[in-house]
Formats: C-alpha cells, sequence, structure tokens
C-alpha cells in the first residue's frame, strides 16, 4: 500500500524524477487520468472484498439462525468507518505534518488533525498522479475491511451494541496508528525502519487476526463447541463471497500501486498465483490427511494465499509468489484445523488462523522473496535478506503486542460500558431474531 501523501510508488514518473536536476523535481505533479480511471476501479473492488464479499464469505460459514447478523455486522462497520474516515480519520492515519526521516516523536506513531473532515484538502489536490480525494476513498475501503474481519471470530455470540462500539475504539486506537507507523512516509515509525508491506499484511491481516484472537479469548466460546457440531449452513453463499473477495483483491493488491504501471501488473500476476498456489496446497493437505477435499477447504486455502501474498505483492516476481502461497496453505491449513483444538480457543470462521497467520507467513516471507535474484525488485541497498527478515520481524512484532494489548483494553472498556455477549437464551435462539427481530430464511 502506498503511503500517503508522500512519493507515488516507484512509478516511471517518480523515477524519471529521480533522475532530473532538482528545480525540475519541484515542479507540480499533474493529474492522470488513466492513473485516476484505475484507481476509481481499485476503489470500488476493495468495497466489493466487505460487501457483497466478505459478508457472503462469513454468513454461508454460520448456522442459518444468524446469517443476516453476519450480514448486518458487515454493513454496519461499513457504514460506521466511512464516516469516521472522513471525520478524522484519514487524517490521522495520512497527515504528514511535523514527521521527519529518522526522528522519533509522536508524529512517528500517529498523524495530526490537518485533515479531519477533509476540510485542509484542496479540490484539486493530488497524491502522485490521482485525486486525493480518490486516493482518501481507496484507503476508507481498507480501514473498513480490517475490523470486519474481526467479525468471524467471535462469530454468533457478540452483542450489536457492544460490536458497534468496539468497533469505533479499536479503529481509533488501533488501526490508525498501525496504519500511520507503516505507510505515513520518511518519519514514520515502522517506515523508518525498512519494514515492507505494500498492502496491509501487517496494518490490516495481522493487526484483525490477533485481535480476532483476544477477541474470542475474551468473549469465550460458542455454547457447546467444541462437542456440539456447528457445520456452515450455506457453503454457495462461501464460494461466492471468496471469489468475489479474490477478484477484489486486485484492487486491494495491485491498486496499492496508486498507478496503473508495470508494479500494478505485477502485483496483480503474484496475486492471481499465489491464490492458486494456496488453494492447490491446502486441498492437497487436507485430501492426503482426510481423504477427501472439501469445498471449504479450497476456498480457504485461496483466501490464505491472497493474506499471504498481500504484503508482498509490490516487491515479489512470479516464483515468490507461487512459493509465498504454497507455504501459506499448507500452514493456514494446519492453523485452523489443529492449532485452535489443541489450544482450545473458539475463533469461529478461523480470523487468527487465515488471517493472522497467513499475515505473518507472508510479512516474514517478504523479506526472502524482495531478492532480485528470487525475481523479486531487490533489497535496498546494503541490506541482506537476513536484515530485511530481521525488519519484516519487527513489523510482526509490533502489531502483535500493540494489536493485542490495546484490543484487549479495549474489549474491556467495552464490556464496562456494555454486555460483550448475548444471554444464553438469545444464542441459542440466534441472534438474527434475537437482536434485528429477523430471519434469514422465513420457510
Amino acid at each position: 500500500m502506498p503511503l500517503a501523501p508522500r512519493r507515488p510508488r516507484l512509478t516511471l514518473v517518480a523515477a524519471l524524477a529521480a533522475a532530473v536536476p532538482a528545480i525540475a523535481q519541484a515542479a507540480p505533479a499533474t493529474l492522470s487520468h488513466g492513473d485516476t480511471a484505475w484507481m476509481l476501479t481499485a476503489t470500488a473492488l476493495v468495497l466489493l472484498m466487505t460487501v457483497p464479499g466478505l459478508a457472503l464469505f462469513y454468513g454461508g460459514m454460520v448456522r442459518s439462525k444468524n446469517v443476516l447478523s453476519v450480514l448486518a455486522q458487515c454493513m454496519a462497520i461499513t457504514a460506521l468507518i466511512s464516516v469516521l474516515w472522513v471525520l478524522y480519520g484519514y487524517s490521522l492515519a495520512f497527515d504528514s505534518a511535523g514527521m521527519v526521516a529518522g526522528h522519533v516523536d509522536l508524529h512517528a506513531f500517529i498523524g495530526g488533525l490537518g485533515k479531519a473532515g477533509m476540510l485542509g484538502i484542496p479540490r484539486n489536490a493530488l497524491v502522485g498522479t490521482v485525486p486525493e480525494t480518490v486516493y482518501a476513498t481507496f484507503q476508507m475501503t481498507f480501514a473498513i475491511i480490517t475490523p470486519a474481519l474481526i467479525v468471524g471470530a467471535f462469530a454468533e455470540r457478540m452483542r450489536f451494541a457492544a460490536l458497534l462500539l468496539f468497533t469505533a475504539l479499536w479503529f481509533t486506537v488501533v488501526y490508525l496508528p498501525i496504519a500511520h507507523m507503516v505507510w505515513g512516509g520518511p518519519g514514520a515509525f515502522l517506515a523508518d525502519h525498512g519494514v515492507l508491506d505494500f498492502a496491509g499484511g501487517t496494518v490490516v491481516h495481522i493487526n484483525a487476526g490477533i485481535a480476532g484472537l483476544v477477541a474470542c479469548l475474551m468473549i469465550g466460546p460458542r455454547r457447546g463447541w467444541p462437542h456440539t457440531p456447528m457445520p456452515p449452513h450455506n457453503l454457495t453463499y462461501t464460494v461466492v463471497g471468496a471469489a468475489l473477495l479474490w477478484v477484489g483483491w486486485f484492487g486491494f493488491n495491485a491498486g496499492s500501486e496508486v498507478a496503473a504501471d508495470g508494479i500494478a501488473g505485477m502485483a496483480m500476476l503474484v496475486t492471481q498465483v499465489a491464490a492458486a498456489a494456496a488453494a492447490l496446497t491446502w486441498m492437497g493437505t487436507e485430501w492426503a490427511l482426510h481423504g477427501k477435499p472439501s469445498v471449504l477447504g479450497i476456498v480457504s486455502g485461496a483466501v490464505a494465499g491472497l493474506v499471504a501474498i498481500t504484503p508482498a505483492s509490490g516487491t515479489a516476481g512470479p516464483l515468490g509468489g507461487i512459493a509465498i502461497g504454497a507455504v501459506a496453505g499448507v500452514v493456514c491449513f494446519f492453523a485452523a484445523s489443529r492449532l485452535k483444538r489443541r489450544f482450545g480457543y473458539d475463533d469461529a470462521l478461523d480470523v487468527f488462523g487465515v488471517h493472522g497467520i497467513g499475515g505473518i507467513v507472508g510479512a516474514l516471507l517478504t523479506g526472502v522473496f524482495v531478492d532480485a535474484s528470487l525475481g523479486g525488485s531487490g533489497l535496498a541497498p546494503g541490506v541482506s535478506m537476513l536484515a530485511q527478515i530481521g525488519r519484516q520481524a519487527l513489523g510482526v512484532g509490533v502489531v502483535l503486542v500493540y494489536g493485542g494489548l490495546m484490543s484487549a483494553a479495549l474489549l474491556w472498556l467495552t464490556g464496562r460500558i456494555v454486555p460483550l455477549r448475548v444471554g444464553s437464551e438469545a444464542e441459542t435462539e440466534g441472534l438474527d431474531i434475537a437482536l434485528h427481530d429477523e430471519r434469514g430464511y422465513n420457510l
């Protein structure tokens, strides 16, 4: 994911500008109609990932008495974050006022309020070669899907009011600082430490994964889990949702170049092959161990591959994409099918197993497959592969520690204001009726 009003990511225009005299570099940026058209499309694709993509993907995996509750949560989060993003979210994540490369102060961890309400943004302002309004809306769709991903960890048991309050708090206290530290540009804490995250391995997936793990631990397992069977009620919805996620992910990864250029093209290619490789390895592993390949396993593998390639999508080559996807498919299969049983946490829809673990795998392997000898874009001058892996581990560690601790604190605070969990009677009846007085199916 490109950084905020800063350099457009290694576009041809930026490369040429670096080679001309300083006076030429000072020339004002000009709007590119091609780049703008692509970014408008990419923004719509990323929004498609949440509604209807993620909503259907999750909705099909829960029991029929809870399908509407998941759809309602995804829709409500989309609306809530859209408003908060304009009011203060974009500014706190991407306002670079006061930031100095290599200098650690408050600005390294959170932006200012100079763009709150979008009042400090002229209508003709550009980020690279696209309108800043388009860039801000593109970033909004990332801010929307990240808390929506967390929903899968506590599906079928959290109160709607508690969800909305926790989402608003988590977005403000966790998502915005992490986004700023990674994508805030020169002077941002993790960016200055050389952490590579092209499209959200740390900001989106590890961030959502650790929050989901903390949430399912603090809220507790579903009634009857793990002894009562709780199969998905409509895998057709889940497959359709996964397909929409796969298509939308091209906007997610290729759109993060903020230009219609060769890097965006490579990001699209590696995204496709990583998803395909992960679907095959998850399917193959399940087939070997259980005797049959499940449809849920195939689509879960594809999503795991999409997650893992996200941080590397702007730096890995095609072979790197296949390798990252293949590793993620196997590792996430065991995380989803074995890890949660071993440790006894009810991550209902495998948010940590797929997004948390997949994000960690992808973030670390980004440091490997950026190497030019493996088809990547190349390591920074003077940086070894081992050193880059260390930088990636720093990014992973910061998100796990900060995101985990703050998620726990915010859930505790939310629980003091409104109960986190529905009552046993409401859970047995189903959240559709208990919370929304509606049914997904009136048969």
